[in-house]
């Protein structure tokens, strides 16, 4: 039996060039690269330039992945737009990449979940596509983090940086079950109450500023394997696997402590693992399409593989979604 899948037909990436390193930032704050290091795997991020916005990366991300999956822009009905750093309050950096690459049709919109943000883009592209609303998506996740970081703030400024990846979402039709291609399944979950242990103090209807990123890192890490485990065990039920059946996981790159956490939870050695953050760092929404275009392109993840992902961020927010590419 056959159904309506959305399959991955493309990645791509981009990342500013200027690289800060963990001794650049002792020079900034009372830090090391060994503190770091130990802490959050992190060695070195990317940092946006002056005049580069978050549309500028997620423009360059998305022109990738449609040359990766042999399309253009007039083949896409569909952006969707994961970022907690848009150009402006509004309209959506979505319609910003359409506009510069030239695309005068379809629909384009941001999705606003934080570092949960690339998951639940995808899931939200997802349900355009089975439902027949879209045939081709681009999903994105951007961030210029270094914009809203508290530079004197050692405990987070350390944690973040810029960048964007992408995929080409398709309608396709494909076997019915875990056999078939496609997104399999998706599970997304929130929760409110912890709102004040990830946020940012700004915004434009609150204090009229942009604010700068606070964090409970303790707390933060003290939920986070539990609330991503809950995810991943409803998306392998959902759509009838097992840890086994899992060719990769590709986590969001918050810290490699959590990644490594639940990678044991689920027995899912080092080798099944996409990891990325030593050079990238947290780069929020961008931070597993980042993982999945260097994944691909240096040929781990390839046609036929089962592939988890799953991230948590602000608000908080935490989801997975499983796919055969």
């Amino acid at each position: 039996m056959k159904k309506t899948r959305s399959i991955v037909t493309g990645t791509g990436s981009f990342l500013p060039e200027r690289v800060l390193t963990n001794a650049d930032l002792a020079k900034i704050v009372e830090t090391s690269d060994e503190w770091i290091t130990q802490r959050t795997g992190i060695e070195e991020r990317h940092i946006a330039g002056e005049g580069e916005f978050t549309s500028h990366l997620a423009l360059k991300a998305a022109r990738a992945a449609l040359e990766s999956a042999g399309r253009t822009e007039a083949d896409i009905d569909l952006i969707v737009l994961a970022t907690a750093t848009p150009d402006n309050t509004f309209p959506a950096t979505a319609v910003a990449v359409q506009d510069m690459l030239g695309m005068h049709h379809g629909m384009a919109f941001d999705m606003q979940a934080v570092c949960s943000g690339f998951v639940y883009a995808m899931a939200t592209a997802d349900l355009f596509i089975t439902a027949g609303r879209a045939r081709r998506a681009l999903v994105i996740g951007a961030e210029t983090f270094s914009r809203i970081l508290d530079w004197q703030d050692r405990t987070t400024c350390v944690l973040f940086g810029d960048g964007a990846g992408a995929v080409v979402l398709e309608s396709s039709e494909e076997e019915d079950g875990p056999q078939g291609r496609g997104i399999l399944g998706s599970q997304l979950r929130s929760e409110g109450q912890h709102k004040s242990k990830l946020y940012v103090d700004g915004g434009p209807g609150s204090t009229g500023t942009v604010g700068h990123l606070r964090m409970e890192g303790r707390d933060v890490f003290r939920h986070a394997v539990g609330m991503v485990s809950d995810v991943i065990d409803g998306v392998l039920s959902e759509v009838g696997l097992t840890p086994d059946d899992i060719d990769w996981f590709v986590p969001h790159q918050a810290n490699k402590r959590i990644i490594d956490a639940t990678a044991r939870k689920f027995g899912w050695p080092d080798e099944k693992v996409v990891a990325t953050i030593a050079k990238h760092g947290n780069t929020s929404a961008a931070s597993i399409p980042l993982a999945l275009d260097v994944a691909c392109r240096d040929g781990r993840i390839s046609k036929g593989d089962i592939v988890m992902l799953e991230a948590m961020g602000g608000g908080f927010t935490w989801g997975a979604v499983v796919v055969r590419w």
